[in-house]
């Protein structure tokens, strides 16, 4: 018993430092896409972050007895999961605030029901529809507040909304992998894929890119996002659902918005309006109905 407390301990420990990194990374992406463009960008972090997580899973003994059918499943949700998730991800926070974007991400657990519902994972309540409402209303006064603000865009809102969609079918879809696979290995494998499949439509973008202009900071903001970001709150996260349920990880996407929105606010001065604190406690308030179970 007291190792099963100590491994869970451990894992909620890796999940929180799973939000500090997935809820600064708004801030590091909008800085790095102010140089490098959004395709070329998730091309080079997930090829790199699934390449040195792949390295860490084969040097731990987990990486190998994959079968074809195992590859074709990763690649499915490496491609919409991490591919499709970031390349809407960085184009939307390129083209609106990261606090924004901090906040659309908190309806990823509604999602990640409506995804159960159709799947049959789970069975809507009242109560849980009429949290799903709230939920997008308040998606809609963050969307309709932002209409006009500086540094914001009714598209990159839409991309925001449409990666948090690929990012709860990222945790559902990958319950079947993670019954078979080690957590590692199926973050490995689906950056890895994520990565490759955003690399074809960004071929035509690296040739415009001057890469010996790009700054110092840029860089930093790469390792960081590839690094910490992706490698570790990637595997973290995997982890985090093989062991404790998609259901409850979900539930720290609440710390992940909290975090986005602060870091938006003390790093990049991004101001935080009316509208979005209203918005934002109309859908926290809806995801918690949605999920109170």
């Amino acid at each position: 018993m007291d190792h099963v407390k100590k491994s869970t301990l451990w894992v909620e420990a890796s999940l929180l430092l799973a939000v500090l990194f997935l809820g600064t990374n708004p801030v590091a992406v909008k800085y790095a896409v102010a140089e490098i463009p959004p395709l070329p960008f998730v091309a080079l972090r997930f090829t790199a972050a699934g390449l040195l997580a792949l390295g860490v899973a084969w040097l731990l003994g987990v990486a190998g007895g994959i079968g074809r059918k195992d590859l074709l499943s990763l690649a499915g949700v490496g491609i919409v999961g991490v591919g499709m998730n970031n390349v809407f991800f960085t184009l939307g926070v390129s083209q609106t605030t990261a606090s924004n974007t901090a906040l659309i991400y908190a309806a990823v657990p509604v999602w990640g029901m409506i995804l159960g519902s159709f799947l049959g994972l789970e069975q809507p309540t009242r109560k849980g529809i009429l949290g799903v409402a709230f939920a997008f209303l308040g998606v809609g006064v963050i969307v309709y507040g932002g209409l006009g603000a500086s540094g914001t865009s009714l598209m990159g809102d839409l991309l925001a909304v449409g990666a948090t969609v690929c990012w709860s079918a990222y945790a559902v879809f990958s319950l079947p992998l993670l019954r078979r696979l080690q957590p590692l290995t199926v973050a490995a494998y689906t950056m890895l894929f994520g990565g490759l499949a955003a690399a074809i439509p960004a071929v035509p973008f690296f040739g415009r890119v001057e890469w010996t202009d790009v700054g110092g900071g840029v860089w930093i903001s790469m390792l960081y996002s590839t690094v910490f970001v992706a490698a570790f709150g990637f595997a973290a996260w995997q982890r985090g659902i093989s062991r404790i349920g998609a259901n409850r990880v979900l539930v720290y996407q609440y710390l992940i918005t909290f975090t986005g929105v602060s870091a938006s606010i003390l790093l990049l001065g991004e101001d935080f309006g009316i509208e979005k604190l209203f918005g934002g406690a109309i859908l926290l308030g809806g995801v918690y109905l949605a999920r109170r179970q």
